[in-house]
């Protein structure tokens, strides 16, 4: 049997069936047959019925007609009762040259020099006596009725009266040509296009989702409670812009988008600098960075008083004496569980209009993972999200039950979750390990991290110590693995994490550590830990979910 070019194609009429059927039990090991061959080039859609290629022998391009087929100063055939004009010889020859310059110009032709190529026409239920010739389709070039039987003989004849002194076709030549036509430079599945398309079906999710601040436009103080991957971020940079440009009735605002962490600030002034200039709020940035432009002082990052009392005491007094050109109509807070009590003061203090001026919060309960608590001192309306827009199915099923309240998830597919037990080795190594086979994988470096809940990763502690924590986070968005811990990632996602649970979830809030990492992952999460830890801190059905 010849090699098929597809093994099992389909025909639109039995003819074209027929004849490839008895070339396909007739042909020899080494010939090939290709079928319905399609052919696109400057000049036209190509059709071309078979293409026979025969090693040592020819190459010919196949035009099949069925029915009744008959020559009267032109051809033509009778279709469903009606009389048509047709041109088989043209087809046959347009489609020989289209095939050939095709070759030809392949790369993976290159210097060969050009081989013999012939064509003909088969008519499978008409018949032609053997005086019958035309001027460019020889009786030899034209296979009716009669001549199915010994068609492959036939065929070789044909192509060897048309060599027209070129060199006949090699098996090497053959053999190149056979994977030219079926496309050898084959692309591979691309982790990264199912990625992009789930990205682009959650942004699309997300600004629908949008329309929910269609019903804070009558009110100023507003509390959005959502879990992780359900938009609040996108929410909160999409009302920071409304706010800013006015519009729908309102005044535009002298607008503040605040937030605890470094990387997340890092990322909303990202996202804001890609805005028209009227649309960007007067100031984002962190809580510390709000301060800092009224002349509040720097402080030790580890030294919780400072934090939690004397920058916001001195904040708050600061704020007492801003003039009105540096005041706000509105204060945006995402992450808002992120805040303490003392902050709001001094965040309240900064509007225009303490008492009515807009305070928009973000929030996510479960993803406090700080031992301080805060709320504002002021009533809030609350609006609830319910809905997982960005993690893939299988993410969102794997930490659903960390979740303070039931999310529906709205993601698409993607790669299970996987665990891996590290056994007697550090988990460090081991997630070391998972990321190399993520980048195996296909997954490019800037789309992968690498998550920590205990000690921080030795990269995260160099590229600290070289850069300071501003620069460090600032390599959040460089075209290589991101290292870092989940304390300073939430409002951060990347398509694949490894989490890697590199303590054993005694310290409290260890259950919100290791929501906030899981989460972080929007299409691939690999854990690497110990499964006792697992289940201690999330739970059985966390354990379960995670194949423990």
């Amino acid at each position: 049997m010849p090699r098929l070019i597809p093994e099992s194609p389909t025909f639109t009429t039995p003819s074209e069936r027929e004849v490839w059927e008895r070339l396909r039990d007739t042909l020899g090991d080494d010939d090939v047959l290709v079928a319905n061959l399609r052919l696109t080039d400057e000049h036209k859609d190509h059709e071309i019925d078979l293409v026979v290629l025969m090693p040592d022998i020819g190459i010919v391009t196949v035009e099949v007609k069925g029915s009744s087929v008959w020559w009267d100063d032109g051809w033509h055939i009778m279709r469903r009762g009606r009389e048509t004009v047709i041109h088989p010889v043209d087809q046959a020859r347009d489609g020989k040259y289209a095939v050939r310059t095709y070759v030809e110009h392949d790369e993976r032709w290159g210097s060969r020099a050009r081989v013999a190529w012939a064509h003909a026409v088969v008519t499978p239920y008409s018949e032609f006596g053997d005086d019958f010739s035309l001027t460019d389709l020889p009786r030899w070039a034209l296979h009716d009725k009669h001549d199915q039987e010994h068609l492959v003989l036939r065929l070789r004849q044909t192509a060897a009266k048309m060599t027209h002194g070129q060199r006949v076709a090699t098996p090497d030549d053959v053999d190149e040509i056979a994977e030219i036509l079926t496309g050898r430079l084959r692309t591979s599945y691309d982790i990264r296009a199912e990625a992009d398309e789930r990205a682009a079906v959650a942004d699309r999710l997300t600004l629908e989702q949008a329309s929910i601040l269609g019903v804070t436009r009558l009110l100023n103080r507003v509390e959005v409670r959502g879990g992780a991957g359900s938009g609040k971020t996108v929410l909160a940079l999409q009302q920071a812009k409304e706010l800013t440009r006015g519009g729908h009735g309102r005044k535009p605002q002298r607008v503040a988008l605040l937030c605890y962490s470094i990387g997340l600030a890092e990322h909303l002034k990202r996202e804001v600098a890609t805005w028209e200039r009227r649309q960007r709020p007067a100031f984002v940035g962190t809580f510390h960075a709000f301060g800092r432009q009224w002349g509040a002082a720097d402080g030790d990052r580890q030294d919780s008083e400072f934090w939690e009392e004397r920058l916001p005491a001195e904040m708050a007094e600061l704020a007492l004496n801003l003039p009105d050109g540096q005041r706000y109509d509105a204060v945006i807070v995402d992450e808002a569980q992120d805040f303490a009590d003392s902050w709001w003061t001094p965040v309240l203090r900064s509007l225009r209009d303490e008492e009515q001026g807009g305070l928009y919060v973000y929030s996510d309960e479960n993803q406090r993972i700080f031992a301080r608590f805060g709320r504002p001192p002021v009533a809030l309306v609350p609006l609830v999200l319910d809905h997982n827009l960005r993690n893939t199915k299988q993410i969102h099923e794997s930490f659903g039950p960390l979740a303070p309240s039931r999310m529906y998830s709205r993601g698409g597919d993607g790669p299970s979750v996987r665990f891996v037990d590290a056994g007697d080795e550090d988990p460090i190594d081991v997630a070391d390990d998972e990321v190399d086979r993520l980048l195996d994988g296909g997954w490019d470096a800037r789309h992968i991290a690498l998550l920590t809940v205990g000690h921080r990763h030795p990269i995260q502690v160099e590229r600290t110590d070289f850069h300071d924590q501003d620069g460090y986070w600032s390599t959040y968005w460089d075209d290589d693995v991101f290292y870092g811990h989940v304390l300073g990632c939430k409002g951060l996602e990347r398509r694949a994490v490894v989490l890697c649970l590199n303590e054993d979830g005694s310290r409290d809030r260890a259950r919100e550590r290791l929501y906030v990492g899981m989460s972080r992952a929007t299409d691939e999460l690999v854990v690497v830990g110990d499964p006792e830890t697992v289940r201690r801190v999330g739970g059985d059905v966390v354990a379960k979910r995670l194949g423990i």
